[in-house]
């Protein structure tokens, strides 16, 4: 009978907002301080005693599998979605599972206060929120009973964003049915639908190329953002000149270049070069 598990980073995508950077390697296997995003998640549930930890993998399981030290690793060829993706914990859940996006860089998530609600409250689905910080992000609303009110209706609590962060009962993963689904698409069945309002904690989500590059400077100028504005994975071999490139896995680009806009990696002993394209935000 297999251990129960306690955490899962959501992991599997196709890395399209990604692109050209998920042709090397999937997002959550990008590194940020040394550290790829999938352990940064990880790292940030064990500080809450979160030990048996699982994550899915769709895009290079291979190259997922191996930076998830320490993790369960459910390969995923038919990627099952933002709910079904669960699929790979259902009956393996007691008393419930703590979920967190494995794309969102986050050196500490508040987990021991949403699971303290989520077990006070007896909630179905618990979601850590923030004020919202405005722009681009979905608002959640809540009624005055914490509710999450559905999607697009406001109410007499928010606006509030979504960290990522979520804590599931074997009740909500009960729900899942066969095959690929959605969270929005789950909301409506559940029973009580908890939000647990925390003060803002520093969180990332590195979703694109640009946001790689500039979570880099921000936070790892010394390391991956050692080159003014590229990206080094640490095993790159930075030369020549470079502007708004990344450096993947292996990346060695020839010494005396100049060159802009750029994916460089290493695969099958050959360098490879890619345009990064557009900004992106």
């Amino acid at each position: 009978m297999p251990e129960p598990l306690e955490g899962f980073l959501l992991a599997a995508g196709l890395g399209l907002r990604m692109a050209p950077l998920s042709l090397c390697l999937p997002k959550p296997a990008w590194t940020l301080k040394d550290r790829p995003l999938l352990q940064w998640g990880a790292e940030a549930l064990r500080a809450h005693g979160i030990r048996r930890l699982g994550c899915n993998a769709h895009l290079h399981p291979d190259r997922l599998r191996a930076v998830a030290t320490g993790i369960e690793v459910f390969e995923e060829p038919r990627l099952l979605g933002s709910a079904g993706g669960l699929l790979h914990a259902r009956g393996r859940v007691a008393p419930e599972l703590l979920t967190w996006n494995a794309d969102v860089w986050a050196e500490t998530v508040p987990f021991d206060r949403l699971r303290a609600h989520h077990r006070e409250a007896a909630a179905t689905l618990s979601w850590l929120l923030v004020p919202h910080p405005g722009d681009r992000w979905n608002s959640v609303w809540m009624d005055e009973q914490d509710r999450v009110l559905p999607k697009g209706v406001s109410g007499p609590r928010g606006p509030f964003h979504f960290t990522g962060a979520a804590a599931w009962s074997p009740e909500a993963l009960a729900l899942l049915p066969e095959g690929p689904s959605e969270v929005d698409e789950l909301r409506p069945h559940l029973r009580f639908h908890l939000g647990v309002v925390v003060e803002p904690f520093p969180w990332r989500e590195v979703g694109t190329g640009d946001a790689l590059i500039q979570a880099a400077a921000d936070l790892a100028p010394e390391q991956e953002g050692r080159l003014s504005g590229c990206y080094l994975h640490p095993t790159a071999r930075p030369a020549g000149r470079l502007v708004r490139c990344v450096l993947g896995p292996g990346a060695a680009p020839p010494p005396a270049i100049t060159d802009a806009d750029a994916l460089w990696f290493e695969e099958g002993g050959n360098q490879v070069r890619l345009g990064l394209g557009a900004v992106t935000k």
